[in-house]
């Protein structure tokens, strides 16, 4: 998040981060949304998460976002 605020793109985005990181949040202009851990934000194609038990919510809406189709292939029986 410190990143994200100091690259000055929070202006007007709803986001979230480690709830120690909300008045950095504020301070960039950004909204915090406070979410469990395990949740994500997305607002636009900025996608934002508390902590590290997010990280599969978050990859999986990073990828929608990039427009990426991930499909399970069967392994043939040999």
């Amino acid at each position: 998040m410190q990143l994200l605020a100091a690259a000055d793109v929070l202006q007007g985005k709803n986001c979230t981060a480690y709830p120690a990181c909300s008045t950095e949040v504020w301070r960039a202009g950004g909204t915090y949304v406070d979410v469990p851990a395990d949740e994500v934000v997305v607002d636009g194609n900025l996608v934002t998460a508390p902590a590290w038990p997010a990280h599969p919510r978050w990859l999986a809406e990073f990828l929608k976002i990039l427009g990426t189709k991930i499909e399970h292939l069967e392994m043939a029986a040999v």
